[in-house]
């Protein structure tokens, strides 16, 4: 979660009760509104949480929603690579979206796109391999392409990372996962996979899949499986259900996470009377707000988290 930069005083207060932050149970976090996205990251590490007080990442903002970066700070760096997730740790985010594939011979990799051309210099390299979705290319024919420089030529050769890579980049800069499996119906039993991944990383050890991780997709079958598989992670529906939908997705999700011009403070309300698949309150995160005055809109919705490609301008909005 963002936090305000600390003066000294307040660093020294935080310290003094770190513990009592950091390390609140799950459900009562979320019924404080002290937790992020999938709950508020806790380490019971006394290093760990000096660590991440001084870093002013755990000293929450009472009533703000959460700002999670969009593929990154995909505003500031190519979406969805290593510098995007370096960029938003750099402005001091640490929630990232990302969204994830698989190539011809089943490795996951993190791309939006489910063909290659508007990212990569795929028509280039591979001009007679149309329409060049991601599925038909190797993750060695993947790792040869430019995902860089159509976004700026400083970016020139960054690569398409693999769902692994990612997985070491967040973890490296201690950041947390709001993880899209995209398109799943063109990938076949790619919830396991995800999960296979995930769990070879570390990720489904008890301390990420209770604070620092949720998988979402905009296909609820998707997400079901994820539940039935793991009914342990959080999961997160995309999309704008009927409020008198919600109720039966709250039996397998623990989020509604909706386009920001499909929802009111009305639909936000009806989802917070629902305990989602948890036990705990129908969380709610709106996508893609870029500008002040949108995010200024749907903060008063009372939304629990903003998606944005612009996280330093949302931050600066909700502040």
């Amino acid at each position: 979660m963002y936090a305000r930069t600390a003066t000294a005083s307040l660093v020294a207060a935080a310290l003094l009760g770190a513990g009592a932050l950091l390390l609140i149970p799950h459900s009562q976090a979320t019924d404080s509104g002290t937790d992020t996205a999938a709950g508020a990251r806790m380490d019971t590490s006394t290093e760990k949480v000096i660590r991440t007080v001084v870093n002013t990442r755990a000293i929450p903002t009472p009533g703000a929603p959460v700002v999670l970066a969009h593929r990154g700070a995909s505003a500031y760096a190519p979406e969805n690579t290593l510098a995007a997730v370096d960029r938003a740790n750099h402005l001091g985010f640490d929630w990232m979206e990302n969204d994830v594939q698989r190539t011809k011979d089943g490795v996951l990799v993190v791309i939006h796109d489910t063909d290659l051309k508007r990212t990569t210099d795929v028509e280039k390299v591979f001009p007679k391999r149309a329409p060049w979705a991601v599925k038909d290319f190797t993750a060695a024919e993947i790792a040869r392409l430019d995902a860089g420089s159509w976004f700026a030529a400083r970016y020139a050769g960054t690569r398409v990372p693999t769902l692994a890579q990612y997985l070491d980049r967040i973890e490296r800069n201690d950041q947390n996962l709001l993880l899209e499996i995209k398109s799943p119906q063109s990938y076949p039993g790619i919830e396991k996979e995800t999960l296979r991944v995930l769990r070879q990383k570390g990720w489904l050890n008890p301390g990420h899949v209770r604070y620092r991780l949720v998988i979402q997709s905009f296909s609820a079958d998707s997400i079901k499986k994820v539940h039935q598989q793991r009914p342990d992670v959080t999961t997160g529906f995309l999309g704008t259900p009927a409020v008198a939908d919600l109720k039966a997705y709250a039996a397998f999700t623990d989020q509604i996470n909706p386009s920001y011009a499909s929802i009111s403070s009305r639909y936000v309300a009806a989802a917070h009377a629902l305990k989602g698949a948890h036990g705990r309150k129908l969380r709610v995160n709106t996508w893609t707000v870029d500008d002040a005055a949108t995010a200024r809109k749907v903060d008063g919705f009372h939304v629990d988290g903003i998606i944005t490609n612009t996280p330093d301008v949302v931050r600066r909005a909700t502040d």
